[in-house]
């Protein structure tokens, strides 16, 4: 009885360590997020009509708004590519996935497909993306270089990777190391992919905005 007992308290050590071992970092429940992402305040900023166009998605582009959140740029993309592409609007969290596919269908968006990912990996359903979109998030994402590793392997072979992030100096983490990354630190982990940037859009003045590509 002892050893059984052992024998599962190992396991549940195991299984609490992988759950917890790439976590999201400064995470916070749906409800939270919805509240904080589409403030009055932080909308403002977020300049969604400019950063989509900056894309030049084509009618039939397929997009994957990565920790797509509450969904303010997932719509907006979706409309971008209306005409034959879709945008998979991509989120750990059920609930917030849930949130935009609510959203979506009282806009009357059918274009949008919720996915719901991994810490590791976005989890998509198909290895078609023309344009990975990660706003605001690769901060949020514990093993960095992993996560990209992952998502490439879901482009095709002229797909892009677009990152909007803080500069840590001007962001809401200046304090804490663990929630900054720097452009510098971005274009390395691309590198090692085989990526590189290919476009800069200097369109805000506390964040960095940077299309990589092969």
């Amino acid at each position: 009885m002892r050893n059984s007992t052992s024998a599962v308290c190992c396991f549940l050590a195991v299984v609490v360590f992988n759950s917890n071992a790439f976590a999201q970092l400064g995470a916070r429940s749906a409800e939270e997020w919805v509240k904080t992402l589409e403030s009055a305040s932080r909308l403002a900023k977020l300049k969604v009509d400019e950063a989509v166009a900056a894309l030049k998605l084509g009618p039939r582009s397929v997009v994957a708004d990565i920790g797509a959140g509450s969904g303010v740029f997932t719509l907006p993309l979706a409309k971008a590519v209306a005409g034959g592409g879709k945008v998979y609007a991509v989120d750990i969290d059920q609930g917030l996935v849930d949130h935009i596919a609510k959203k979506a269908a009282e806009a009357k968006v059918t274009n949008v497909r919720g996915v719901l990912g991994k810490f590791t990996d976005p989890n998509l359903p198909a290895r078609d993306v023309d344009v990975a979109f990660i706003y605001d998030v690769l901060h949020h994402i514990e093993d960095r270089a992993g996560y990209i590793k992952s998502l490439v392997t879901y482009l095709k072979p002229k797909g892009r990777i677009a990152v909007i992030d803080f500069f840590p100096e001007l962001g809401p983490h200046k304090s804490d190391p663990k929630l900054q990354v720097t452009k510098d630190e971005t274009k390395a982990w691309m590198a090692a992919v085989g990526f590189k940037p290919v476009a800069e859009h200097k369109l805000y003045d506390d964040k960095w905005y940077v299309e990589y590509g092969r």
